[in-house]
């Protein structure tokens, strides 16, 4: 069996891991491949043809070497998911940030305090406040303002971004995207005691926010969503599935174009949360959509 033959097989047997348009056979094989081992080589080459970025097609093909060893043998049915193939600890980090619920069951993002305000008081137990300003004194009113809300409540409150004016105010905790994880102070972060979140689109961005251990790690985004322009296609069931086996001993948050309809299937993956943006902050009555998320999520 060649490389090319692995690749054929990995592709059709792990169909379901396909995201975005894939590649051919042919755009998928490249030259430098020659010089791998052929299982590696065919490894590399399905993850390509399943739409995999090259660096997380790597890992892909590093780990699946790892199970290979692990196992005595090849087993191209077998995708791997055990943390000990990517180089996973499932132990306790050293130095890790300080730990959030396990589950912190249904996560609304929202835009400004005053949504803060309302989705605190209708129960939702997690909140992100997400304002995009470049207004340091808008920035610093609306922390302040969302700290404020979830007071008195049992809502705990992540600050995307902002994570000077989230140490200033005393907020629960920090969500930070790849692009902010290079340029945020981290060890300013942990030593003030917030928790942190951190975004992932991928394996190696998993790996790489693993390492710093965070407070939880949200994956996605799942499904096509007009939040924000998105580098990477939705990963779609298929991969959320796998990445929270892979991830089961951490707190994970599955985000990016979920609704109702599409709940029951993201809890089956194992997440033990679910972040929605739109589902409530473009319903016709936010309060009862939110009860409805919970109830899943509650049920799961």
């Amino acid at each position: 069996m060649t490389a090319q033959d692995i690749a054929l097989r990995i592709a059709k047997l792990h169909a379901p891991m396909l995201a975005g348009d894939g590649a051919s056979i042919d755009t998928a094989t490249h030259a430098s491949d020659a010089q791998l081992p052929k299982e590696f080589a065919g490894v590399l080459q399905g993850c390509r043809m399943l739409g995999f970025l090259e660096h997380d097609a790597q890992c892909v093909a590093k780990a699946w070497t790892a199970q290979t060893q692990r196992l005595g043998h090849f087993d191209e049915h077998a995708w791997p998911c055990e943390p000990q193939d990517f180089g996973i600890s499932i132990t306790p980090q050293k130095n890790g940030f300080a730990p959030c619920p396990q589950r912190l069951g249904l996560y609304a993002v929202l835009p400004d305090a005053q949504w803060v305000s309302r989705m605190a008081q209708a129960g939702v137990p997690t909140l992100q406040l997400r304002f995009k300003s470049d207004d340091a004194t808008a920035i610093e009113r609306e922390v302040k303002a969302a700290v404020q809300a979830v007071k008195g409540t049992h809502s705990l409150l992540f600050i995307n971004d902002h994570w000077q004016a989230a140490i200033e105010h005393q907020a629960y905790g920090v969500h930070l995207g790849q692009e902010d994880m290079s340029d945020a102070p981290l060890q300013t972060i942990r030593a003030a005691g917030l928790r942190l979140g951190l975004s992932t689109h991928g394996y190696a961005e998993m790996l790489r926010a693993d390492a710093v251990a965070p407070s939880y790690i949200a994956l996605g985004a799942v499904f096509p969503t007009t939040l924000k322009r998105m580098v990477t296609a939705p990963q779609g069931l298929g991969r959320l599935y796998a990445y929270a086996k892979l991830l089961q001993q951490r707190s994970l948050v599955a985000i990016g174009g979920i609704d109702l309809k599409h709940m029951p299937a993201v809890m089956r993956s194992g997440v033990s949360s679910v972040a929605v943006v739109r589902a409530i902050t473009q319903a016709s009555d936010p309060e009862a959509a939110a009860r409805e998320f919970q109830k899943i999520v509650g049920a799961s």
